[in-house]
């Protein structure tokens, strides 16, 4: 443990606060598995971070400014997450804290670095401080080399990272604007948030590179790059730079592979639903991201997702972070518990993305694939529930159920309500909370006021209770009665859900069902009889891909 003080005595925070900080729970270290709250009374506005970065040595110099409003009276203390100096010597050692212009008394210990104010604010009153401090992350900012042997500084942030290099509020929830003054060797490019509004050269080969973010992000978005980058200006979407940045050494196979869809997309979203919230957006790619990183305007890819072939994978994954410039980012989920209202989403939009430019047949394959990946995942893991309670464990805060799952969700609440009752409750939802934060039931709301439905049941039934369906049946032909008989058991462990679900009868070697007809399936068995105009040659369960579940169902064997 570490802990410093000033030569100013420290009286207990207990016997100074009438409103005590949030609840700060020790972490693991360099990463941290368990949430913190936000930190009541306190609402951070705006982070100023200043670092310095050298080649000759594996550490950070910092000096972040913090500026915040009181929401509550009486709150003298400023807790921020910081992980502090451990055994190894890697993490954040405090050098100092200034409030009003002065001294400030503070402890930093349990990688909390608490801040004793100078006075107990009012609610809607601001202040500020300023803490000094340097350090070898442990995580959070990458140093170290790229594919192609060089240096580079990257962050990876999510999902509680940030805490490791930049003194913050560390939570989901606590969105802030944001500025990073990164100094660093001349001879490498910065990108950060935002947009930049200063690049000076300094004396000693050095180079200031200030990025400013003004839309409020969490800290998990918050994103700086430092490398020798080949930077493309795209053109401009509703007068907002688009931009590619890779490697130099990747220059002509990444400008050519991030060149689509990019904008294509952002038209689409902004159009579909509602305007794009922030002052650019750039294509990056890192040696610290393994897939794709939807930091807010500064999108992380994989270092190796530059193949100079556009392949179909990648361009796929450029959708889906896009997606989350609206969800996730621009409307955050208010605590990890909601993850599926960033990842869902983002999932479920790369999917209408694909059927708006590629067609039915791309969306419906994409369907199909991410429904074969929950039965799968579900198989092994028949308890899980999208919407967590209480999440501790940051280790699983994501999972195929929130990511396709999510997404079937979604789909299904789609052809619940109706295409333009789902879009104009997408669109409801968006505007309500831009730039804020939303639950589970935010979004329900919305979706009941667009459609004047009660949709607790079907929320409840997908979100919060564990399982998939799983069905067992067969169907047989009657040629004197001109029928077909469905049977169909509900088998999976969970309890029983209640759907509608579409069978399709088809003939000869047509590609399309001759007819569709939709039953209810409320119960642990059923059998359902279709009058048919001709013998089938088929029967499918679900043939225009609207439910989500995995199904065993066959043709009935005839005779003894």
């Amino acid at each position: 443990m570490h802990r410093s003080f000033l030569a100013l005595p420290w009286i207990p925070a207990l016997l100074l606060l009438t409103t005590a900080p949030g609840v700060h729970v020790a972490e693991q270290p360099h990463g941290g598995v368990v949430v913190e709250r936000p930190r009541p009374g306190i609402d951070i506005e705006a982070y100023r971070f200043e670092l310095t970065l050298r080649d000759d040595i594996d550490q950070i110099t910092g000096r972040t400014t913090v500026r915040f409003r009181f929401t509550a009276d009486g709150v003298v203390e400023l807790p921020l997450d910081l992980i502090g100096v451990r055994p190894d010597g890697q993490g954040m050692e405090v050098t100092g804290v200034r409030a009003a212009g002065r001294p400030a008394e503070y402890r930093h210990e349990d990688d909390l670095l608490t801040v004793r104010l100078p006075r107990a604010g009012r609610p809607g009153e601001r202040d500020s401080v300023t803490v000094s401090y340097r350090g070898a992350p442990a995580s959070g900012l990458r140093i170290g080399l790229n594919k192609y042997g060089e240096r580079t500084f990257f962050s990876d942030n999510w999902p509680n990272r940030a805490r490791n290099w930049l003194p913050t509020v560390d939570h989901v929830a606590e969105k802030a604007a944001c500025e990073f003054v990164i100094t660093a060797p001349a001879h490498y490019q910065v990108v950060s948030n935002g947009v930049v509004v200063e690049e000076t050269d300094l004396a000693g080969d050095m180079r200031r590179t200030h990025w400013r973010q003004s839309a409020p992000i969490s800290p998990w978005l918050f994103v700086v790059g430092v490398a020798r980058f080949a930077v493309q200006n795209l053109g401009e979407f509703d007068g907002r730079p688009v931009q590619t940045w890779v490697y130099a050494r990747d220059r002509d196979a990444g400008f050519h592979d991030f060149a689509v869809p990019t904008l294509r997309v952002l038209a689409f979203f902004d159009d579909y639903v509602g305007p794009f919230a922030y002052e650019k957006l750039a294509n990056i790619t890192s040696p610290a991201t393994g897939g794709g990183m939807e930091a807010a305007t500064a999108l992380m890819y994989s270092e190796n997702a530059v193949t100079g072939d556009r392949p179909v994978r990648w361009r796929n994954v450029v959708i889906h972070e896009i997606a989350h410039q609206w969800f996730g980012n621009a409307v955050t989920e208010s605590e990890w518990d909601d993850v599926w209202l960033s990842e869902g989403f983002a999932t479920y939009f790369t999917l209408l993305f694909r059927e708006h430019a590629y067609g039915r047949d791309d969306f419906v394959t994409g369907l199909r694939q991410a429904a074969e990946r929950v039965n799968a995942w579900y198989a092994e893991n028949p308890d899980y529930r999208i919407v967590h309670d209480g999440l501790e464990d940051m280790s699983r805060v994501t999972s195929v159920a929130t990511y396709q799952k999510g997404a079937w969700v979604l789909h299904m609440l789609r052809k619940r309500v109706g295409d333009e009752a789902f879009q104009r409750g997408i669109r409801t939802y968006y505007a309500r909370h831009l730039n804020g934060t939303a639950s589970t039931d935010d979004l329900m709301r919305a979706m009941e006021e667009a459609s004047g439905d009660d949709l607790q049941p079907f929320f409840d039934q997908w979100l919060r209770h564990g399982g998939n369906p799983v069905f067992a049946g067969s169907w047989g032909y009657d040629a004197d009665a001109g029928t077909v008989r469905v049977d169909l058991r509900q088998v999976q462990e969970t309890g029983l859900f209640r759907m509608p679900l579409e069978i399709g009868v088809y003939t000869g070697r047509d590609r399309l069902p001759a007819q569709v007809v939709t039953v209810e399936v409320d119960a642990a068995s059923h059998s359902f009889v279709i009058p048919v105009d001709a013998p089938p040659s088929d029967v499918r369960l679900d043939p225009e891909a609207w439910a989500l579940f995995a199904a065993e169902f066959e043709r009935a064997r005839e005779g003894p």
